[in-house]
């Protein structure tokens, strides 16, 4: 846990990890505060009609042994990937403590990905168990055939080769003694999003969680506090709403708040909030930006929030700038990816906070970036964002992958493929992916800047910006633009808002090509496929 230092220097100074050498995820976030206090409440399940249920700690230990003994019967040992595939919702914490206690490994599946996203991962990881649902089990019944021995498992009952999780449960002792796990023994494997290329499986070990706490607690501003309750529309199978979320509110005993969206509601989203006193709260910048459409929320409904953390992609300081208007409070930007997440934040807590910037080097991790030799940039020098291993956050490998975990480093730095620099104050600036900056008459250009002044335009709702080929120039920007609603396309529109970003940026970055949609190709976690853009589609 983070010293409580309100001054940044002092408590990058201060900082020591303590990781144990023996340490296992699931006996810390499902036996730890149902042994001090077992009725504390762990999820708060928030229906969409209004109702609620709260599943303990104490249930939560007991639930997580009785499925530990249910997957152990049916084949599943120490090492073995079992994948879960769920909602939002209290099955989840129970399946994933049930996995890390056996010492298998956790393969958590966004509830949005189809049949082919499905399928690759099962494969590719050569999962034993599956946990899912109904609608799990509808999308992979074209697939199923082809699984082979897959144990499968569904919390809405049995159903063709699927047993019921639950029955599964109460045939099965509530006595579990967790299998003893280093703290680098594998835990949980997550797909990267697949925003540059094919999806490699992220090995990552126990300890990767206690890597964690210190930036939780930076964007959380010293998180747990009295009253702390904690909520993110951000699905559960993601880096950020399994590690940022779910798994450290967890561990400190904070209540994490689950509600299951059919696609994120922005009037929804600040109904939940009020209605469940929600106080801290990880939301990705599309998602954000999708709540500036709501007008005067803090008037409309009566908002506790302490804390907002944001993450995922870049923020911009129009986005920054909403959040102390419309919310009161300054919004921390934090940074990472699946391989090593969680590594750099802001805190307005201790005045670590700068609209335009991700934040600073979180107490813990060694952040630099670096030339493409391995040396250090100056300041305001552009070149790649790395993190110096050991890490305790960093993953162990790229599943049967060894030439891409080897490529991901430069000497001892692991490369994120993200393009940043440093500021004179210590603050990173985030350009964009390696593969996603453009090249335009020599210039470099980032997407981020260009997106940000984009969505300032009162017309623009969301945004994104990819190079396009040109003999001339090398590349050109092209921008994707989706309006807001009631607001009409037109070529008029389209060189008004160029001529609106060409003012406040540069004659080099405004884009000399704008094409309307309807919406953005985004991954399960909310980030812009730009790939997919330069592709055509």
């Amino acid at each position: 846990m983070l010293p409580d230092i309100r001054d940044y220097d002092r408590l990058a100074a201060a900082f020591r990890w303590r990781i144990p050498e023996r340490y296992n995820i699931g006996v810390d976030v499902c036996d730890r505060w149902a042994l001090a206090d077992p009725g504390r409440a762990a999820i708060i399940e928030a229906g969409a009609g209004g109702e609620v249920s709260i599943l303990t700690h104490g249930v939560l230990r007991e639930a997580s042994n009785r499925l530990a003994n249910a997957l152990r019967t049916r084949g599943i040992v120490r090492g073995d990937r079992v994948a879960v595939l769920l909602p939002q919702g209290a099955s989840v914490p129970i399946a994933h403590g049930a996995v890390y206690k056996l010492g298998a490994v956790a393969l958590p599946l966004a509830a949005l990905f189809g049949v082919d996203a499905i399928e690759y991962r099962l494969r590719d990881s050569g999962a034993r168990a599956l946990i899912t649902n109904a609608a799990g089990l509808a999308r992979i019944a074209e697939i199923r055939a082809g699984l082979g021995d897959l144990v499968i498992l569904s919390t809405d009952g049995p159903d063709g080769s699927a047993e019921g999780m639950m029955g599964a449960m109460e045939a099965a002792s509530p006595d579990f003694t967790a299998v003893d796990t280093a703290a680098d023994d594998p835990a949980m494997m997550i797909y990267t999003s697949g925003t540059t290329g094919h999806p490699k499986g992220a090995l990552h070990a126990h300890r990767v969680l206690l890597g964690h706490l210190p930036g939780v607690q930076m964007h959380h501003e010293f998180l747990p506090q009295a009253g702390d309750r904690l909520w993110t529309p951000a699905d559960w199978a993601w880096a950020g709403g399994l590690l940022n979320v779910l798994l450290p509110g967890l561990h400190f005993g904070v209540p994490v708040v689950a509600r299951k969206f059919e696609k994120f509601d922005p009037e929804e989203a600040f109904r939940l909030i009020a209605d469940h006193a929600i106080r801290n709260v990880f939301i990705p910048p599309t998602a954000l930006r999708m709540l500036r459409t709501v007008a005067n929320p803090s008037g409309r409904f009566d908002l506790g929030l302490r804390t907002v953390g944001s993450g995922g992609e870049a923020l911009g300081a129009e986005t920054f700038a909403w959040g102390r208007e419309a919310l009161g409070l300054t919004i921390n930007e934090f940074y990472g990816q699946t391989e090593c997440n969680l590594v750099l934040s802001s805190c307005a807590a201790i005045g670590v906070a700068k609209a335009g910037f991700i934040g600073r080097p979180v107490p813990g991790h060694a952040v630099g970036v670096i030339r493409e030799d391995g040396s250090l940039c100056e300041p305001e020098e552009l070149g790649q964002i790395a993190v110096r291993a050991p890490d305790p956050v960093m993953f162990l490998e790229y599943w049967n992958k060894p030439g891409a975990t080897r490529a991901k480093y430069v000497g001892d730095w692991m490369t994120t493929g993200d393009q940043g620099a440093f500021d004179a104050e210590g603050y990173v600036r985030f350009v964009g992916r390696d593969d996603d900056i453009i090249t335009s008459a020599g210039y470099r250009i980032g997407p981020a800047e260009i997106e940000d002044c984009l969505i300032r335009h009162p017309a623009v709702a969301l945004a994104a910006v990819v190079g396009k080929p040109d003999p001339v120039r090398t590349e050109i920007v092209k921008a994707f633009v989706v309006l807001k609603e009631g607001v009409s396309a037109s070529d008029a529109l389209a060189a008004e808002i160029q001529a609106f970003v060409r003012s406040r940026l540069s004659a080099h970055e405004y884009p000399r090509e704008i094409t309307f949609r309807p919406t953005l190709p985004l991954t399960t976690t909310g980030k812009v496929i730009r790939r997919l853009l330069r592709g055509g589609e």
